[in-house]
């Protein structure tokens, strides 16, 4: 074990000393692609979770007010308006989250500046888990849509708190993120797995064809959207009632941007395959109890944002096994060959799929 990871523990312990779980076994959750860590805390009488999110980890998230130039500087964290390991991030989303009937984890103890928090445990009950042996997938995934149409037609403020002083600006999903993040197909797929030299001038093309794509996709007043809305971060509750039945898990980089991109998150699932009979009928329904009107709209949206989401994901499935030494998200790439394959096939999206024949033939058959 490292000095740091040493260290890791130390704080860990004092921390749980503080607030009463001293006597607590700590668990440890398996890891996932984070720098977090998790741990489930059992003292026979109480269960509960604890985050450790160190910041040391994560390069500097964007402040508010930064310019474009001001974040590439800073960073892709910053570049990408993603909040890294801040705990003030996750526990003031969570409590807006819960004051407004959303089963966020409610927070019992925080330490921001040494990025632990003691939160609710929700259980095991993560929907990728219990589908379909012990739960109806067309339910579940009713239940979450159903929860994501609320969540948009809920009001949100642009600065959220947690009580003991902690405060997060919640900002825009805005061009400059969603390019940064469609970066990641070029910087890692094309690059270190289909050995493509990417000039300066193809660089500049992509992102002249994501602005393009991206002004199509502004078709609905923007609401909060969570980033990572899927089957492995939900969890079902079924002992609540109504929208409090969706548990939510990795919220902490919400920003407010168009809600197609959380849809997208949900039906076009790096880890399972969501029914294909599902997938229209729940585009749908969220278009019916979100109060949207422009159907053609949020179509055009949802292929935008897919099409983004899935060249981001391409980039972090090797990205992960190149840089992190985690090569088990490559067997995944050919369902987001699928998933890219009838997102590109908008018409909004031509001069971007004519750019990945070009230049990344083989992308779109992507192989393990």
């Amino acid at each position: 074990m490292t000095t740091s990871e040493n260290d890791r523990g130390g704080a860990r312990h004092d921390f749980l000393q503080a607030h009463g779980w001293g006597d607590a076994r700590v668990i440890p959750f398996p890891g996932d692609a984070s720098t977090r860590s998790y741990f489930r805390l059992d003292d026979g009488a109480r269960q509960a979770i604890l985050m450790d999110a160190p910041a040391a980890r994560e390069t500097a998230s964007c402040p508010p007010g930064a310019s474009v130039e001001e974040r590439l500087q800073l960073g892709y964290t910053a570049t990408a308006r993603l909040a890294g390991n801040n705990i003030a991030a996750f526990a003031g989303i969570a409590e807006a989250l819960t004051q407004r009937g959303f089963s966020a984890p409610r927070i019992e103890a925080a330490d921001l500046d040494a990025g632990l928090a003691i939160i609710e445990d929700l259980g095991d009950g993560l929907f990728a888990r219990l589908i379909p042996d012990a739960a109806h997938e067309g339910i579940l995934y009713a239940a979450a849509i159903d929860a994501l149409a609320a969540l948009y037609r809920s009001s949100f403020p642009d600065t959220v708190h947690w009580r003991e002083g902690g405060r997060w600006d919640v900002l825009e999903y805005d061009d400059t993120a969603l390019i940064a993040e469609s970066e990641l197909f070029l910087d890692w797929y094309a690059a270190q797995r289909a050995g493509v030299t990417v000039s300066d001038d193809m660089r500049d093309h992509w992102r002249g064809l994501w602005r393009d794509a991206l002004a199509q996709s502004r078709t609905a007043e923007p609401g909060l959207v969570l980033r990572d809305f899927h089957a492995e971060n939900l969890i079902w509750l079924p002992e609540r009632e109504g929208l409090a039945r969706v548990g939510l898990l990795d919220f902490q980089d919400a920003l407010f941007g168009h809600p197609a991109y959380d849809v997208v998150s949900l039906l076009e699932d790096l880890r399972r395959d969501v029914s294909p009979g599902l997938h229209q009928a729940l585009k749908d329904r969220f278009v019916e109890k979100a109060r949207l009107t422009d159907t053609k709209g949020f179509e055009a949206a949802y292929s935008i944002l897919g099409a983004q989401r899935n060249m981001k994901i391409y980039g972090f499935c090797v990205r992960t096994a190149v840089r992190d030494g985690k090569p088990k998200y490559l067997p995944l790439l050919p369902r987001m060959s699928a998933h890219l394959n009838r997102d590109l096939a908008h018409p909004a999206l031509a001069d971007v799929r004519t750019f990945v024949e070009r230049y990344v033939p083989g992308a779109l058959e992507a192989q393990p």
